[in-house]
């Protein structure tokens, strides 16, 4: 067995039939050491009787009203007992078999408390519309790596704490930034596309939520001691554009 036990936390809220997708992409990986924690958050659909088909391969599952989807991944770094944490949300799905494997070998041969990688959003048809590609940055300009790919080790939640939900729709935003950023623990990029992530998200749905989304950034980066906050947020979402290409 490989020796790094590697946490997947997913969070959900009537995912619908994706989070099947998600489970079977969790439960292929290769990597012979995986805990999966499956939070709902008191879903109303067939979460429970999906769940239920893979009580085997699930080691720890909650339905109860949570205070949205920061709290959720709260709720399961604290029952998590693996060396490193992510988080796959139930409309994701990992892009092949062998993520998590070369997540644990990324942590073993570079020493990092942070592996993140590469990320693809993909239309309802599965076809690829946007591509991040990680690379290095810093988050005086704007750069932040993909929160899908983002693998921590467990003790940084009990040195830096957990994510904040006073920050709305930039929570991960403000965790990598307190954790990378304001207290520079040492990272890695790994150069693969991690996750399949689905287009979408709250924060884009309005004009309305998009401003909330740049107030909430705005807060993150002067809590976390970005020096250019106003810069940061013309040239965080500016960053995007090359994602098209």
């Amino acid at each position: 067995m490989n020796a790094l036990k590697i946490t997947v936390i997913t969070p959900c809220y009537n995912p619908g039939p994706c989070l099947e997708h998600c489970i079977n992409s969790v439960i292929s990986q290769s990597h012979n050491n995986i805990e999966y924690i499956v939070i709902d958050g008191g879903s109303t659909d067939a979460t429970l009787q999906i769940i239920s088909q893979y009580n085997s391969y699930v080691n720890f599952f909650v339905s109860e009203p949570d205070n949205g989807i920061y709290d959720a991944i709260n709720k399961g770094i604290a029952k998590a007992t693996g060396d490193v944490i992510g988080v796959l949300n139930a409309d994701d799905v990992f892009a092949s078999p062998d993520v998590l494997k070369e997540i644990a070998d990324s942590f073993g041969k570079s020493g990092a408390d942070v592996v993140y990688g590469n990320l693809n959003y993909i239309n309802p048809k599965g076809g690829v519309i946007r591509r991040w590609r990680a690379g290095n940055g810093s988050f005086n300009w704007g750069w932040m790596p993909p929160h899908p790919t983002f693998y921590c080790r467990r003790e940084l939640f009990e040195k830096f704490g957990a994510y904040r939900t006073d920050f709305g729709t930039a929570g991960d935003y403000e965790l990598m930034l307190r954790m990378m950023h304001l207290n520079k623990v040492k990272a890695y990029h790994l150069d693969k596309v991690i996750v399949n992530m689905s287009l979408g998200g709250v924060s884009n749905r309005s004009i309305s939520n998009r401003i909330k989304a740049w107030k909430n950034d705005h807060s993150a980066m002067r809590k976390n001691g970005v020096l250019f906050p106003l810069m940061a947020i013309i040239f965080k979402p500016l960053r995007k554009v090359f994602q098209y290409i």
